[in-house]
């Protein structure tokens, strides 16, 4: 060979270079590999799920604002429902899971003859007994004619375009729990309303983030705080000055809500907590600065079933509206029963 320093230097350039190249492909594969770990939600393929074709069924809602029962179309009814449940502006196939959930939440009602509360109706009007419901006239008054032009022309389609479509586990209409934002990952329920239910577990919700109230801070002077647990709770024993060593978070949920929190001699919930102090969630750490207490909560809502901000989330990295349903309620079907 006439020039063997040449063709070793470039030998050795080219071993250089393929390994850099392979270094690169690899983390560059194994950063992919972590981020799909951690991100990625099962997609089903395309589905059709209208098969049956009836009449629209007739309900019976208790409204009350006016205190009265009032027959009601069902789909018609949803319409008012999907308009005061979820933000219009949300991706359509968010809006068509929360459909699908709000249908699904009647059916289980009338399946399980829950009329308490109901005026002997199917369901009622009221938001934190049963589902928030606006009348059509009454949208009209408050949102205006170019909301009802563009956004209640959505808010229908989603509905139309799944009408008759419910969640089933073992052939029969789910409780679909829906809430407004989780903290990443959603709540088993027995964690939260003692009653287990197999498609209600804890999952992960990773797309929470652009929620406004995904995290918030809630601040209140220590006293306040004893005056408030002392209210409910007088057999309480902690001093002002030793509260911070007297407070401490002794276990979490899966989902990451407080599970039990000693406050001195007593022992409370999470939930207790966020009922007594009106927090967003049961999903929260405490700071001490001074005189106060700093609460840092994350998610809003029991965090149990479907979180609404999640569901917009997954809607807007392409997933399907089923994809979004079968993600939150475990092991479930969807069925159209009419």
């Amino acid at each position: 060979m006439k020039k063997p320093f040449i063709f070793i230097l470039l030998l050795s350039f080219s071993v250089v270079i393929v390994s850099v190249v392979s270094s690169l492909l690899l983390y560059s594969d194994i950063d992919e590999t972590k981020e799909s770990v951690k991100n990625k939600i099962k997609k089903t393929q395309e589905i059709t799920y209208e098969k049956i074709d009836k009449d629209d069924p007739i309900i019976n809602v208790y409204d009350v604002d006016e205190n009265k029962i009032k027959k009601m179309n069902m789909e018609e009814y949803l319409y008012g429902v999907l308009s005061s449940e979820m933000p219009s502006t949300f991706d359509e196939e968010a809006l068509k899971a929360q459909a699908v959930a709000a249908r699904t939440y009647v059916i289980y009602k009338i399946e399980n003859n829950i009329k308490s509360g109901h005026k002997g109706a199917d369901i009622c009007t009221n938001s934190s007994h049963c589902q928030a419901y606006t009348s059509y006239e009454n949208l009209k008054n408050i949102k205006g004619k170019d909301w009802m032009d563009s956004d209640y022309v959505k808010v229908k389609k989603a509905i139309d375009e799944t009408r008759g479509q419910i969640l089933t586990y073992n052939d029969k209409a789910i409780l679909p729990l829906y809430f407004s934002t989780s903290s990443g990952k959603t709540e088993n329920s027995e964690d939260v309303f003692s009653t287990k239910y197999p498609y209600l577990v804890s999952v992960d919700s990773p797309y929470e983030k652009q929620s406004p109230k995904y995290i918030t801070t809630y601040s209140i002077e220590k006293s306040k705080f004893i005056k408030y647990i002392k209210n409910l709770y007088p057999q309480l024993s902690v001093s002002l000055s030793q509260l911070d060593n007297q407070v401490n978070i002794e276990s979490r949920t899966e989902g990451g809500c407080v599970k039990i929190i000693r406050i001195g001699n007593i022992k409370l919930s999470g939930i207790q907590i966020r009922k007594i102090l009106n927090l967003n969630s049961a999903n929260f750490t405490i700071d001490y600065s001074g005189n106060e207490m700093k609460f840092t909560i994350k998610g809003y809502g029991h965090g149990v079933g479907m979180s609404q901000w999640g569901a917009q989330g997954m809607a807007q990295k392409g997933y399907k509206y089923y994809d979004i349903l079968f993600h939150y309620f475990k092991d479930t079907n969807i069925k159209d029963i009419y």
